[in-house]
């Protein structure tokens, strides 16, 4: 039973059945359900940046045993002279990939006037953590009934980050999933992009019924650094992760958005494998 308007939060306590901190709502992405008991992986490129890379990174997801694959047609940048993304090419890129494999698409949005386009092609809609207090796009991507991938923000608290996701729950969107990335402090400089806080992730369940991803490879900012967190993220019971990942290393050398974060696909392999081995989660 789903809860209902105006006592709609992303709190336990409002969540009728689901009180008792062992279980969680699971939300169903293309027939995958995130907190429905094993753990999920979604992986593929930071950046669309052509047919053929996508197609291959896909390739290597799917033969990973993956059935989500992520990848952006519009990127937040730092600088506006870096690569935002192919925009609207690489969202026909992600459809035509998700039609010839199979997987389900996961892919941000960042603007409220394209949350409609975006959920056409998208079986997910990612709110960036740039994005994750952006109130008007949270309302659109609630009112646009797709399942939410909340990312937290580099420097939200517990409590911010829970109220972005009521703004999607206050739209009768209740298929959210939260994603811890890391956070910034100036002790992260020099050895990582930010600090992984896995101890949020017994908060999350304490807290809330949503279930938790664990996205390592922007914490980690090395591709080299990203298995023993992912596999870190899963021991702190994360109901999945989000991953970077690349077809070849060769390939880095010709991509234009964070090509050193990007797993190639034995890492991948292996993250899976071990994902499948672990305990099933307590949910329902």
């Amino acid at each position: 039973m789903e809860p209902t308007l105006p006592e709609l939060s992303v709190l336990r306590r409002f969540w009728p059945g689901f009180d008792d901190t062992r279980t969680t709502h699971p939300v169903r992405v293309g027939g995958i359900a995130i907190g429905g008991g094993d753990p999920v992986i979604i992986a593929g490129p930071c950046a669309v940046e052509s047919y053929e890379q996508t197609l291959a990174v896909a390739c290597a997801v799917r033969g990973a045993g993956i059935g989500i694959l992520r990848g952006g047609a519009f990127k937040p940048r730092t600088y506006p002279g870096s690569f935002q993304g192919l925009g609207e090419e690489g969202l026909e890129i992600l459809a035509q990939v998700g039609r010839e494999t199979g997987l389900a698409i996961v892919t941000e949005v960042l603007d409220p006037r394209l949350v409609e386009r975006v959920a056409a092609v998208a079986d997910m809609l990612q709110i960036g953590s740039r994005s994750m207090q952006n109130t008007p796009l949270l309302i659109e991507a609630g009112r646009s009934g797709k399942p939410v991938l909340l990312k937290r923000g580099w420097s939200a608290t517990l409590d911010e980050w829970l109220g972005a996701a009521e703004y999607v729950a206050c739209e009768g969107n209740t298929r959210i999933v939260l994603c811890e990335r890391g956070i910034r402090v100036p002790a992260s400089e020099g050895y990582a992009r930010a600090v992984l806080d896995l101890n949020v992730i017994h908060a999350i369940r304490t807290l809330t019924p949503l279930p938790v991803l664990v996205d390592p490879s922007h914490a980690a900012g090395r591709w080299e650094r990203v298995e023993s967190l992912a596999r870190a993220a899963l021991a702190a019971s994360a109901h999945g992760l989000l991953i970077e990942a690349v077809a070849a290393d060769t390939d880095r050398a010709l991509l234009r958005s964070d090509a050193e974060q990007g797993i190639p696909p034995d890492v991948l392999e292996r993250i899976a494998g071990y994902a499948r081995l672990s305990l099933p989660r307590n949910s329902r």
